[in-house]
């Protein structure tokens, strides 16, 4: 039976890519995705053929992902980031179910690490990783994830902060985190990472309510160790008091 690679791509430029994805993306005869993300890899393997659907229309990309594996062809679903944090992953194995199909998960570079990166050293630390979306979580739950985190003192990533529909939401998350969390808090905010227009911002957590984010910014909060080194955000971890 046919290989189903499940690739995160990191954010899609080749050099960001890992050699296990880069090489399971050459093994691959259809390629499947988001028409975003498949747009990025086009360039690379335009011989390929291609499955794309449009945004929330993740459970039919799967399908036909599942049913070209099915079908004996080799098959890779791409992902930005990792595959399995917010990714296909999931959705692969519960769709291909216990059909038998040899399915290969391969890592990428998550946002929270490409965007850490960026910015400087933010987590170095324990950290929580949160999305704001709630298309299928509860607001209320994800109220309850930050609030936790918030008095945990934990660092805190926040995927999809913004878009037109929640144009709030990043304002009401940090409104959450301001009940326990210093308004001084050291901040950082990524757009576009790995992409054409990159940018990234280090701010406090009071300005941060105001700052302009959409669904290609990821945001870090840091905990009341964080603080801005040489222009760069630094969470320590303590050593040299070891």
């Amino acid at each position: 039976m046919s290989t189903l690679y499940v690739v995160g791509i990191g954010p899609g430029a080749p050099e960001k890519m890992t050699g296990e994805a880069l090489a399971a993306l050459r093994d691959a005869q259809v390629i499947a995705g988001y028409g975003v993300y498949a747009e990025l890899v086009r360039p690379l393997f335009p011989q390929k053929e291609y499955l794309v659907t449009p945004m929330r229309r993740e459970t039919e990309r799967c399908r036909l992902a599942v049913e070209a594996a099915l079908s004996g062809k080799t098959v890779a679903m791409i992902s930005s980031g990792d595959a399995g944090v917010y990714g296909m992953a999931c959705l692969i194995y519960e769709l291909a179910g216990e059909s038998g199909l040899d399915i290969r998960v391969v890592p990428g570079v998550t946002a929270a690490l490409s965007g850490a990166a960026l910015l400087g050293a933010p987590l170095s630390h324990d950290f929580a990783v949160i999305s704001l979306s709630d298309l299928l979580t509860p607001w209320e739950k994800i109220e309850k994830r930050l609030a936790l985190a918030g008095e945990a003192e934990l660092c805190i990533v926040l995927y999809n902060p913004a878009s037109h529909r929640r144009a709030d939401y990043l304002r009401r998350a940090c409104d959450i985190l301001l009940r326990t969390l210093s308004p001084e808090t050291v901040c950082g905010a990524a757009r576009n990472i790995g992409r054409e227009g990159e940018t990234y911002e280090i701010l406090s957590l009071g300005k941060l309510r105001d700052y302009p984010a959409d669904m290609f910014t990821t945001v870090f909060i840091g905990n009341s160790q964080s603080r801005v080194i040489g222009g760069k955000m630094v969470t320590p971890r303590g050593y040299k008091d070891v």
